[in-house]
C-alpha cells in the first residue's frame, strides 16, 4: 500500500512539473498590446528602420525562448526540474516584441507605407 502511494504522489509530482513548468515555445506567445499611435507620425523611412530594428531583436529574444526550452525539455527528461523555473527565460521579450513589430506595421498601413 505504501508503494502504491509513493508511486501515485511521484506521478503527480511528474505530471505537475510537465504542465506547469516548461519555457513556451516563441510561436506560441502572444503579442503584448503596443499602440500604433507610438509610431504614426514617423515617416516611412524611419517605420521602415524601426520595423527591421524590432524584427531582428523579435529574432534574438525568438532564439533564445527556443534555446529556454529545449533545455527545460531535456531538463525534465534528464532531472525532472525545467531549467528556465532557475534561470529565467525571454517570454515576456518575446510578447514585447511581437507588440511592438504589429504597432509599426499597423502604422505602416494607415501610412500608406505598404503598397
Amino acid at each position: 500500500m505504501f508503494a502504491l502511494n509513493k508511486s501515485i504522489s511521484l506521478m503527480i509530482l511528474v505530471t505537475v512539473i510537465l504542465t506547469t513548468g516548461c519555457a513556451n515555445r516563441p510561436e506560441s506567445i502572444s503579442a503584448s498590446y503596443v499602440s500604433h499611435e507610438r509610431y504614426i507620425d514617423n515617416s516611412c523611412s524611419v517605420l521602415n528602420t524601426k520595423m527591421s530594428d524590432a524584427r531582428a531583436k523579435l529574432a534574438k529574444f525568438s532564439e533564445m525562448q527556443n534555446s529556454k526550452a529545449t533545455d527545460d525539455a531535456w531538463g525534465v527528461f534528464l532531472i525532472l526540474v525545467p531549467v528556465s523555473k532557475l534561470s529565467g527565460d525571454s517570454e515576456a521579450d518575446v510578447a514585447k516584441y511581437k507588440g511592438i513589430v504589429e504597432a509599426i506595421e499597423t502604422a505602416q498601413i494607415k501610412n500608406k507605407c505598404k503598397e
